[in-house]
């Protein structure tokens, strides 16, 4: 991190420089005045480290309801695995739940974009009541957080409980991985704060006013699964990839074209094949002379028939007929002739009433106190729900 201007211990001592920075805990750190922003990713909570490390705590009845594991993941190699049974009431406050908490202290008028994906299980119950999944918790001691994503019955929801409003919603739909992009700016003032949502990679919702923040308090991540003490059924979700950056094009999933695929070097056919001279058909055969025939044969003399008997003259046999000569077969054989999953939002019904309502332990406190009380219980949260 580049070293800022200010950032004020629990004394409101100043702290200048980065060597001092090296002495103070993270969650200090993030108490900076807003300026001190940097451009790109601000944090990673994408479990790629094999474990829970880049968070600062968690709210969990044992370590098996808050699980990374290697499958299924949308990314990378890890995921998270939350679990909850009813009764797992880790910090004694109203509902059951698992979940891991980044205390990020957004400061007022700061502008983040988060990325995240989540796959709720086969299984996942569905129950007329609130289970949240992700949400941005005020640092006060009661009430519903200023944002937070839920399910109720079929349906996922984005809801805004300082003001009442479900300004989204959608069919959910089990087995599949939603991942979702908020744009929010922090503030109390729906003048001044807004939020804007991608799911799956469509806008969903366009910029619009919002009281993002409670006036004097400021907010912090939570991720996992808390949901209603009244639900039965154990309830599995899983969650991935997580990131908070300053711009949309940090949090936009890199799919760089694959390189050419090296064909190699052309096959050499080599030289074309030497056929050779033309075969010498020698010079050509020598019939000889013509077949010497003889000399006619001499007849002789002709008969002598001496003197005739004009009354005994003997003609003689007549000569037989030669036989017709044999053509024999033509020189050459004729032969023979030659003989052709943004699923339909079908099924959504009317709200039928504001965002649930949720509160945390009736312990309460102050920021600093709640920061040094730190990650053991995390002054634990009490949220009622009407």
């Amino acid at each position: 991190m580049v070293c800022g201007t200010v950032c004020w211990s629990l004394h409101s001592k100043p702290l200048r420089g980065c060597i001092l920075r090296a002495f103070i805990p993270v969650w200090l750190v993030m108490w900076c005045v807003p300026g001190l922003a940097m451009a790109g990713v601000v944090w990673r909570g994408d479990f790629e480290t094999g474990d829970r490390s880049q968070y600062s705590g968690a709210q969990m009845v044992n370590a098996n309801r808050l699980q990374v594991v290697t499958s299924p993941v949308a990314e990378g190699k890890y995921a998270l695995k939350a679990t909850v049974h009813q009764g797992d009431d880790p910090i004694n406050a109203s509902g059951n739940r698992n979940e891991l908490v980044y205390i990020s202290n957004e400061p007022v008028g700061s502008e983040y974009y988060y990325r995240w994906k989540v796959m709720f299980a086969n299984d996942f119950p569905s129950v007329d009541t609130w289970q949240l999944f992700t949400q941005w918790h005020h640092d006060g001691c009661c009430g519903s957080p200023p944002v937070e994503f839920y399910v109720k019955g079929e349906e996922i929801r984005l809801s805004l409980p300082g003001t009442s409003e479900i300004p989204w919603r959608t069919k959910l739909t089990r087995g599949v991985w939603h991942e979702f992009i908020l744009h929010a700016k922090w503030s109390s003032d729906p003048k001044v704060g807004f939020v804007e949502l991608w799911h799956n990679k469509e806008r969903v919702l366009p910029k619009r006013g919002a009281m993002t923040m409670y006036s004097g308090q400021r907010n912090y991540l939570k991720l996992g699964l808390y949901r209603s003490d009244t639900v039965r059924p154990v309830g599995v979700v899983y969650h991935d990839g997580f990131m908070q950056a300053t711009a949309l094009s940090d949090v936009l999933e890199q799919n760089p074209e694959p390189p050419p695929v090296d064909a190699g070097t052309p096959i050499d056919a080599g030289s074309p094949i030497d056929a050779g001279s033309p075969i010498d058909a020698g010079s050509p055969i020598d019939a000889g002379s013509p077949i010497d025939a003889g000399s006619p044969i001499d007849a002789g003399s002709p008969v002598d028939a001496g003197s005739v008997d004009p009354d005994h003259v003997d003609a003689g046999g007549a000569e037989e007929p030669r036989p017709e000569t044999d053509a024999g077969t033509p020189a050459w054989d004729a032969g023979t002739e030659p003989g052709p999953n943004v699923p339909p939002p079908g099924g959504i019904s009317p709200d039928e009433g504001v965002a649930a309502q949720s509160g945390c332990s009736s312990s309460g406190g102050s920021a600093a106190a709640f920061a040094l009380l730190g990650l053991m219980g995390l002054a634990g949260h009490r949220r009622r729900r009407s």
